[in-house]
């Protein structure tokens, strides 16, 4: 029992990010308004169109675990933005705080002692919250590199 409640713990640690990869909270702090849609050359994607997509996905993912008549979204459409810009600085802070909001629910499932990591989620799948939380660490601690590297690009994070 001690050791599921410290693999819990870690991995909540973990979706905070820190251990391998700066938070992206550290992040958000570099990351001027101005600049949110600006894509870097020789690379395809601006600074808001990953934070996009890391926050869809995260969502997807929990949507996923939550609903059993989950639907998937159309890939790779739906898990990217539009536009390379967010339409205004309201929707930009909408946006950041909808990823902190579905963080700490994730980190909420994660630390409840009634949900089991390794039992399967339903009957149609083999798939555990813990294979959904190692998802979304995986692929989050993948894009904050990307966002790293924008921010470097652009001149707004020290090396």
């Amino acid at each position: 029992m001690e050791d599921v409640t410290f693999i819990k713990q870690r991995l909540a640690k973990h979706v905070k990010g820190g251990e391998a990869f700066t938070p992206v909270e550290e992040m958000l702090k570099f990351a001027e308004f101005n600049m949110l849609g600006v894509r870097p050359e020789h690379l395809p994607y601006s600074f808001y169109e990953i934070f996009h997509h890391i926050r869809f996905t995260q969502k997807d993912i929990l949507d996923y675990y939550k609903d059993p008549s989950y639907k998937a979204p159309s890939w790779p459409k739906d898990y990217w933005p539009d536009h390379k810009a967010p339409p205004s600085s309201k929707e930009w802070e909408v946006l950041k705080d909808s990823y902190f909001e579905e963080r700490a629910f994730l980190i909420q499932l994660i630390l409840n002692e009634e949900n089991e990591l390794f039992a399967p989620f339903n009957q149609e799948t083999d798939h555990t919250l813990f294979r959904e939380v190692l998802l979304i660490i995986e692929h989050t601690a993948y894009h904050t590199g990307q966002l790293l590297l924008i921010l470097r690009e652009l001149g707004r994070y020290p090396a």
